[in-house]
């Protein structure tokens, strides 16, 4: 359904992308990690149209997205930042959001889920960090896409909320659907993910199970593995080769 074929991008002098190529074809989740700066955000962005890739090409459902905005319908969103008017009630932003898709849409499930039908009168700006990643999450799942893409989904959530969210996402799974997660939470991740895609300085570093990536390290969490990627970095990056930094790709 989804395929990202050796997409490049740079900001000025910054090269953020360095020809990522992706298949997301099977149901599951897919955790896009990586340390700040790496490429996740950028990445998710070229797959929504909000950036244009300077190489490289995106398909969705074996279509180019360049200059088309339709296909985004059959993706769900959320973006690390999502801003809406504060004066705007919680029941408006629904509606208007239910308005703009023109899609059916499961609301009253999503909303019952997290718990937040007594707030729906409220305006957004009287709300918690917290309580408005609830309504932003409602947003993104309520028109049963089959295509979900969350970008930092866990941020501000209590413990309630965050376990209703891995149920959802693991009902999500089997209802078939494909769903892309990006997040620093590697517990999170543990719990959810079926595949680890782990960039680094704009390459992809690692693409395959936890299993096999905890089994190669030696280690017994995810966590524990992203400090040794990391510190090999580093090193990496104190004894350079021809002037030049260097990150070995990791395909398991």
């Amino acid at each position: 359904m989804i395929r990202i074929e050796n997409v490049s991008k740079s900001f000025g002098k910054n090269q953020v992308l360095n020809g990522i190529s992706l298949d997301m074809n099977e149901p599951g989740v897919t955790a896009i990690l990586g340390p700040n700066g790496s490429g996740k955000t950028t990445l998710i962005k070229c797959l929504m149209g909000m950036v244009l890739p300077d190489g490289g090409e995106i398909r969705f459902k074996g279509d180019h997205i360049r200059g088309k905005h339709l296909y985004r319908r059959d993706i769900g969103y959320l973006p690390q930042i999502a801003r809406f008017p504060d004066n705007l009630k919680v029941k408006e932003l629904i509606t208007w959001i239910a308005n703009v898709r023109q899609q059916p849409d499961q609301r009253d499930k999503f909303v019952e889920a997290f718990g937040v039908s007594g707030i729906l009168d409220q305006t957004l700006g009287t709300l918690s960090g917290g309580t408005r990643q609830k309504i932003n999450l409602i947003l993104a799942m309520m028109h049963d896409s089959p295509v979900l893409v969350f970008d930092e989904p866990t941020v501000g959530l209590d413990p309630v909320a965050m376990v209703m969210l891995k149920n959802l996402i693991a009902e999500e799974k089997r209802n078939g659907k494909i769903i892309l997660i990006s997040t620093h939470i590697m517990d999170f991740v543990e719990q959810v993910a079926d595949r680890i895609v782990y960039l680094l300085d704009g390459d992809i570093y690692y693409d395959g199970t936890i299993p096999d990536l905890k089994e190669k390290y030696g280690k017994s969490s995810l966590e524990k593995v992203i400090v040794s990627i990391l510190s090999q970095s580093v090193e990496e990056v104190s004894e350079p080769t021809n002037g030049m930094a260097t990150h070995p790709k990791v395909f398991i």
